[in-house]
């Protein structure tokens, strides 16, 4: 997998990120979509899953990524980051280079918060995670966390995520079937990986100790790799 520099990594990132917060560069996002998640920013790192403030919570995601990313230095796009616990916790854990981008600007202003004291410190971005403003073919990992199942055209949005990889990336989802209804089955996002990608490894992730509870839906975690 490619390794670049901090220096690098933070050159190209905060040229993305200075253009992409400009007015009229998040595309098909939607004032009433930012307002609404905006709202939902101020109790998202509730979640077990979201804050992963309980430490077995917290270690249960890190043994789940890690081994995924490999090494130290990767760089990372967190796509549909959220308050970006999981950027910082790569950053963290891994030394990764992550780059989240939200459509959220009040998410987005939580995840540089919660970032300004680690290293290497992530770069945020508010876009559309759907067409994210990121350089073409630089990321050994795309990460996205239930996001593609709301996305208006999941398979356009893979593979925009797909460009983004370096050769030898791996693309990492985390999805679920929600006892609501909402959500993508197993079978449904294996298969839009798979009309794009040779390799789909598809493992259920039932564990508690991942949410903090119980639970009676469907989640699972996608990896594609080659």
């Amino acid at each position: 997998m490619l390794v670049l520099s901090i220096g690098h990594h933070d050159q190209v990132c905060r040229n993305a990120e200075q253009d992409a917060d400009m007015p009229g560069r998040i595309g098909r996002v939607t004032d009433e979509m930012q307002a609404l998640w905006d709202r939902e920013a101020v109790t998202f790192d509730d979640a077990p899953d979201h804050g992963l403030r309980d430490p077995a919570v917290r270690r249960a995601w890190t043994d789940l990524l890690l081994p995924l990313l490999g090494g130290h230095g990767r760089r990372v796009a967190d796509l549909g980051c959220g308050t970006g616990t999981l950027s910082a916790l790569l950053a963290t854990e891994g030394r990764h280079l992550v780059h989240g981008v939200d459509l959220s600007p009040e998410m987005v202003r939580r995840a540089r918060a919660k970032s300004v004291q680690v290293l290497p410190q992530p770069i945020f971005t508010v876009a559309d995670a759907a067409d994210p403003p990121l350089p073409t073919a630089m990321f050994d990992a795309v990460l996205s966390r239930h996001v593609l199942w709301a996305m208006p055209d999941p398979s356009a949005a893979l593979r925009r995520w797909i460009e983004l990889l370096a050769p030898g990336g791996v693309l990492i989802l985390v999805e679920g079937r929600w006892s609501t209804g909402a959500g993508l089955t197993a079978a449904e996002c294996s298969r839009l990986v798979g009309d794009l990608r040779d390799v789909v490894d598809l493992r259920p992730l039932d564990d508690p100790a991942y949410w903090g509870r119980l639970i009676d839906d469907e989640r699972y975690l996608i990896v594609s790799a080659r």
